[in-house]
């Protein structure tokens, strides 16, 4: 193995350039152990510091890692397992180079699991299983394996091609050896970068410092950046200065596969967008002019429209973090309201962010994701009776707007079958009032209920049941199968072989 790996090297020194170190994305459910397993192999403690213990955004960090003799280095990215940043999970799997789908020895494969795994298949990236908590009591790698196989995850020595190591992210037990296999996936794919352009990559996260202004995390996908040039993503420009590695230390430059932080853009850079570098200012200057730039879009509505309005204000600690309330909105989207973002950012709720709420004439809703509330907004906020609604856990802040939403959505009375009954016999009759015997079909026919009569297939009138008997008793309901006599006013003269549909009128 180890000749190949030099001659490897040496061959793709001389033809595609120089070998650099692999992206690595760490997916899966919620809580089996992605960040913990971060959290062993970088000795630092970011779990016990999550709110909830979710992760909340997208994190770069490198490490190095002795590979065959050799002191290698891997970058790591750790997404949110979480459902609602489905979006950002995606786009770390489009970032990595390989991904690791990490898998619970207790649970097996969970609905997130296949969120992740699809999220991987579609950006077309190399994958290796890492079965964690082996050290737990209930773990089971046997049947986890077999859950894995079930979800068509086809492992290596059971049918498929897929690498995989048991690994315990508390006790570190299998965690070197997924890490070889890591780095052995990354020299079958043969990743090779030229240190000697100008570098470029992808933005991972972004945020406004209050004391230092627009931080941006990047990952250098190829080239290599030095103190001096300028940075450049869609329309967000910054010169390389405050230049820092993964753990917060001053560097002059940094190459392929490395997560770098850079303080001092002139606006947020869109999380996921492409950088690229400049030596010169006006250079950068003339393609940040080139881009097109969006911002929220704000909906509103036609005279005519008689769906119900729902603007809100958002402010979250990062542009990823917007990005996974905007599709927990989607899902609750209905046919009968519109929700519209009139304004969005990054930082403390302001005034200026109070004060727009307040200009809307549709009663916005302000919501604060893991940031603070600038006295002035608390001041204005409370004079005029608006709330602003904090939330530092994405699942809650998704309860919550569920059901403020659905308080707010529009009732609509519905009619809801409950049963049906075929007459069979027909008794008497006194003005619109008769006297009838059946058999019910489907469901429950029910005293005081409306009912839709049908002959044929036609729906010929309607009617109210005004009494119920079984066997000369009254009775308040009929279930199916069963024969019963009932008192029905109705306008329309009914006759044997009519269909009684039996109807409530539910609200919803």
């Amino acid at each position: 193995m180890q000749k190949r790996s030099e001659a490897l090297y040496f061959y793709m020194m001389s033809t595609k350039g120089t070998i650099r170190p692999p992206v690595i994305a760490v997916m899966g459910h919620v809580d089996h152990g992605k960040s913990a397993l971060l959290d062993y192999i970088r000795k630092t403690n970011v779990v016990a510091g999550e709110a909830g213990g979710i992760t909340q955004h997208v994190s770069a960090y490198e490490v190095v890692h002795e590979h065959e003799g050799v002191q290698k280095k891997i970058t790591f990215l750790d997404t949110p397992g979480h459902e609602a940043f489905t979006s950002i999970r995606a786009r770390g799997a489009t970032v990595a180079d390989i991904a690791i789908l990490i898998v619970s020895a207790e649970e097996g494969v969970k609905p997130q699991t296949m969120d992740a795994l699809s999220a991987i298949q579609k950006s077309h990236t190399p994958y290796v299983v890492a079965i964690n908590k082996i050290d737990k009591p209930y773990a089971d790698v046997n049947r986890t394996k077999a859950s894995l196989i079930e979800h068509e995850i086809y492992l290596e020595g059971m049918g498929g091609d897929i690498p995989y190591n048991t690994i315990s992210a508390k006790t570190g037990e299998g965690v070197d050896a997924l890490l070889d296999t890591l780095l052995l996936v990354a020299e079958l794919e043969e990743l090779t970068g030229n240190p000697n352009q100008m570098a470029e990559g992808v933005i991972i996260e972004a945020h406004r410092d209050p004391q230092k202004g627009v931080a941006a995390t990047l990952v250098i996908t190829n080239g290599t950046l030095h103190s001096g040039e300028y940075v450049v993503a869609d329309s967000a420009m910054a010169p390389v200065r405050i230049f820092e590695n993964s753990e917060g230390h001053a560097i002059t430059e940094a190459s392929f596969s490395t997560p770098v932080r850079i303080i001092g853009f002139d606006s947020l850079p869109r999380v996921g967008s492409a950088f690229r570098t400049y030596e010169r200012k006006k250079d950068a200057e003339l393609a940040k002019s080139r881009t097109v730039t969006t911002g929220p879009v704000s909906e509103g509505l036609d005279d005519d429209d008689e769906r119900t309005l729902i603007p809100l204000v958002i402010k979250a600690d990062a542009t990823g973090t917007l990005e996974a309330i905007e599709h927990e909105l989607e899902k609750l989207k209905n046919d009968r309201i519109v929700i519209s973002i009139i304004a969005a950012g990054v930082g403390a709720v302001s005034e200026s962010d109070v004060q727009t709420a307040l200009s809307s004439s549709h009663d916005a809703i302000i919501l604060a994701f893991n940031v603070g509330i600038d006295t002035a907004a608390k001041d204005v906020a409370m004079q005029h009776g608006e709330e602003i609604h904090a939330f530092n856990i994405i699942y809650k802040l998704s309860e919550w707007l569920a059901t403020e939403i659905a308080n707010r959505t529009p009732k609509v009375e519905t009619m809801e079958i409950i049963g049906s009954a075929k007459l069979l016999k027909y008794f008497s009759s006194m003005k619109n009032k008769y006297v009838v015997g059946g058999k019910v079909k489907e469901g429950t026919v029910k005293k005081a209920a409306m009912v839709r009569i049908l002959r044929g297939h036609d729906v010929i009138g309607e009617g109210k049941i005004l009494n119920v008997q079984a066997g000369k008793q009254d009775v308040l309901s009929i279930d199916a199968g069963e024969a019963f006599g009932a008192q029905i006013e109705s306008d329309v003269q009914l006759q044997i072989g009519d269909i009684l549909e039996c109807y409530e009128l539910v609200v919803k």
